[in-house]
């Protein structure tokens, strides 16, 4: 369903489980920064009215999950660590040029957030069925389904407003390009690392 050209290795929940203060604040920030993604395409594009309706519900979701990790965090007795960079996300993000029609730099960015869901998907699903962690487990089950329906979301706008060929073109090439991405990856315990 996904259509990830590079499934992650099973062995990276190993590394996971080894510090998993790591992965929940990783992925604390990762829901910040979904809601920050989410923002700035309001921001940007705020003539499109289904898109920012969209966006307003996906802000409100993406922090509730940001709470849901927090409180995790909390009750294991730890603090919210520090943001790190996310060395996939930058990769990720050389793939399009800089500029174009603001057209193109729509379909880019939801492109861009449909892969990142995508991805963080496929993690959650193998947390799911990996972790000896079973309350963790089951949280990262229930939102998999989350990060599928953003990724379909994502997907479903950059091919409603750019030309639907053409979308699907760059998104294959982009799946491409992130498998590549993926090999060098799945060595750190984050949620795209």
């Amino acid at each position: 369903m996904l259509g990830l050209k590079l499934p992650t290795d099973p062995r990276w929940v190993n590394i996971v489980e080894k510090n998993i203060e790591d992965i929940l604040t990783d992925h604390a920030f990762c829901e910040q920064k979904a809601t920050s993604t989410a923002i700035s395409l309001i921001v940007s594009f705020p003539e499109y009215t289904d898109l920012v309706q969209e966006m307003v519900a996906l802000v409100k979701e993406e922090i509730s999950h940001f709470k849901m990790v927090h409180d995790k965090i909390i009750k294991r007795g730890w603090t919210l660590g520090r943001d790190r960079r996310d060395d996939y996300v930058v990769a990720l993000l050389k793939f399009f040029p800089k500029g174009g029609s603001r057209t193109t730099q729509l379909v880019h960015r939801l492109l861009y957030a449909a892969l990142i869901e995508a991805r963080s998907c496929e993690r959650f699903r193998l947390l799911s069925i990996e972790l000896k962690d079973k309350e963790l487990a089951l949280f990262y089950k229930n939102l998999m389904v989350s990060e599928a329906n953003h990724y379909t979301m994502f997907l479903g706008f950059a091919r409603q407003y750019g030309n639907k060929k053409e979308v699907d073109a760059k998104w294959q090439q982009l799946l491409d390009y992130e498998a590549k991405i993926m090999a060098n990856l799945g060595k750190k315990g984050t949620v795209h690392g």
